[in-house]
């Protein structure tokens, strides 16, 4: 397993604790903008930076420039964010999930873009994970299929929405409120706030894509 961190410029306050990552031999970690400058003050030297670090000022962008051996410098007038960069430096790592961070909080255009990203991403690369996480959220998409969902006492509530499209047969097993084939349109907020029972849950579902959140109390 292979799991790549992909830290943008976003508030730090917004910031998930990197504990879980750290110590791990199959994490990697690449900075986007001031991300790497984040990732650099929690200790952690990316293993690369990308972007047009527009937002550092010259003495950071000289630290940040010490603390790696593969950074990729573009102007500011491009037609992908730094965040896309980013995402699309972690897929060479052929990883099995991406963890992206820093993106929540701060300018709701940069929001929605990095969601749109991650929501193509998945379209297009189905075996890989790929998750936005915050200090209260964690938020994926999924496709057709049945999903195992590990508890975590971290992310206690669990919602559904359907994305794009209504979502067709969904059943959900191991979790406070059950369903069997049930239809999830588009609008609805029916299934917010589910709590897994026992160490597992799961969903199944037929057709459409399914907005997946855990969240903190």
């Amino acid at each position: 397993m292979t799991t790549i961190v992909v830290c943008a410029g976003g508030p730090i306050t917004e910031l998930c604790s990197l504990s879980p990552y750290k110590g791990r031999d199959d994490v990697y970690y690449i900075g986007a903008d001031r991300g790497a400058l984040y990732l650099i003050e929690q200790g952690i030297t990316p293993h690369a930076i990308v972007g047009d670090f527009d937002s550092l000022s010259q003495a950071e962008y000289g630290r940040v420039m010490e603390h790696t051996n593969d950074a990729q410098r573009f102007k500011e007038e491009k037609n992908e964010t730094d965040t896309d960069l980013a995402l699309l430096k972690a897929l060479t790592y052929v990883p099995t999930e991406i963890i992206l961070i820093g993106v929540t909080g701060g300018r709701l255009d940069h929001y929605e873009a990095a969601v749109r990203s991650i929501y193509r991403l998945q379209k297009e690369n189905p075996s890989i994970t790929l998750k936005i996480v915050n200090n209260a959220n964690t938020l994926q998409f999924l496709l057709p299929g049945t999903h195992v969902i590990e508890a975590d006492e971290r992310y206690r509530y669990l919602s559904f929405f359907a994305h794009e499209n209504p979502i067709e047969g969904v059943t959900l097993r191991n979790v406070k409120y059950e369903t069997t084939n049930e239809y999830i349109s588009l609008g609805s907020t029916r299934f917010t706030s589910n709590e897994i029972i026992g160490a597992f849950g799961s969903i199944f579902f037929s057709h459409g894509i399914c907005l997946m959140i855990r969240s903190i109390d």
